[in-house]
């Protein structure tokens, strides 16, 4: 019935936690948290789909490059050791402690093999994206882990994003609500045995006052059959003594009939108070019945507000997730124009090297030819010098 403002603070504070649209981070520390689980759901995703890539080696030739090949080959030997290593008996107990020694040393080289393989995914978008549509390839135990993780998740930033105290008002809420429902339900059981017995207690009486009025009907007979037995002896001796019993039997008769009067007398003061008793059991029904309708109403109405609430809490999820789902198509298509520009930024430093390299040869191509050129012109300077030289010596001769 009556909602104190402790009562509607708590309810309000239970909505708030219950409610998708508060559930944001609102602290550098949750937030890195939730980066970190984030990057771990996706690494997870990413290592179930080794196996499968590398039973695909062919099909991602083109997008894993030499070095993560190299990486997935060596990845798969060591699975395959690891494999026969558990396969093999054990013998005595200084081969079976030299096989765990082995044993932990493989699972150390898998651990950073696995490790050195999802750097190298991460690194290249257009492979994480295509192992996006590979989803089918993942093992249904390791699909079931990851939806656990998942679920984690959302638990861990449920956790996160809830304070002490509206913990605490979550489950004083929950408790007040049983304890509504339980005192509801004992007080209803207690009216509908209270009803119970009042009807067994009606029942009971009405049966004695009709084994009342069966006697008392049965005493009339009796009365009245004694009445007629002697009046006919009356009359058989008023015959002998007709004066003489006259008055006496007239007195009997009157004596008789008030008896008669009183017993009906009797009858109808029992009826009546049967009556009463009978109406009173009937309106104290009624009332019962009253309470019980008001119980089931409240009920209802608190049933149906909480119904409402809940639609509400619903309709809010719906309107997040459908918000969701058109920001994770928008930042498809900023990737996918992402990779579109990145691409177009390689092709650029390409052709940007390209040109440099042809105008590094080219430099180096017209530095020759003036360093030739002017060896060139230094030779033509020096002959004719040499050959007046020559002559000037043939005159003196």
């Amino acid at each position: 019935g009556n909602v104190t403002p402790k009562k509607a603070a708590i309810a309000l504070g239970a909505v708030k936690v219950l409610d998708p649209r508060w559930l944001k981070p609102n602290s550098v520390e949750t937030e890195r948290i939730i980066s970190v689980l984030d990057e771990t759901t996706a690494k997870l995703e990413l290592s179930c789909l080794i196996p499968h890539v590398i039973n695909s080696l062919d099909r991602f030739a083109d997008l894993l490059g030499p070095e993560i090949t190299n990486n997935l080959m060596e990845h798969q030997k060591l699975s395959k050791q690891i494999g026969q290593l558990l396969a093999s008996p054990e013998e005595d107990a200084v081969k079976a402690e030299e096989r765990r020694g082995s044993l932990h040393l493989l699972e150390q080289n898998l651990k950073r093999s696995v490790r050195n393989i999802l750097r190298l995914l991460l690194a290249s978008p257009s492979l994480c994206k295509a192992l996006k549509h590979e989803v089918w390839a993942r093992n249904p135990a390791a699909e079931a882990f990851i939806k656990a993780f998942g679920e984690f998740r959302n638990f861990m930033l449920e956790r996160l994003l809830t304070s002490p105290t509206e913990e605490e008002e979550r489950v004083q809420l929950m408790e007040d609500i049983s304890l509504r429902i339980k005192r509801n339900t004992e007080t209803m059981t207690t009216l509908q045995a209270e009803l119970a017995a009042a009807v067994r207690t009606r029942d009971e009486e009405i049966q004695k006052k009709d084994n009342m009025i069966k006697d008392l009907k049965n005493s009339m007979q009796d009365v009245a059959e004694d009445s007629k037995t002697n009046i006919l002896q009356v009359k058989w001796e008023a015959e002998k003594q007709e004066k003489e019993e006259l008055q006496a039997s007239q007195a009997r008769c009157a004596g008789l009939q008030q008896d008669i009067q009183q017993l009906e007398a009797q009858l109808n003061k029992l009826i009546l108070e049967h009556r009463a008793s009978e109406l009173a059991l009937r309106k104290r029904k009624c009332r019962v019945e009253t309470e019980i309708l008001n119980w089931i109403q409240t009920y209802d109405t608190d049933m149906a507000e909480k119904q409402a609430e809940y639609e509400e809490v619903l309709a809010a999820y719906t309107e997040e997730e459908a918000e969701l789902s058109l920001l994770m198509q928008k930042h498809a298509v900023l990737l996918q124009e992402y990779s579109q520009i990145e691409e177009e930024r390689r092709i650029y430093q390409e052709k940007q090297q390209q040109a440099l390299e042809e105008l590094a040869t080219m430099t180096r191509a017209a530095i020759r030819i003036q360093a030739f050129w002017r060896g060139y012109l230094i030779r033509s300077t020096l002959r004719p010098k040499k050959k007046k030289k020559g002559k000037g010596k043939g005159k003196d001769k």
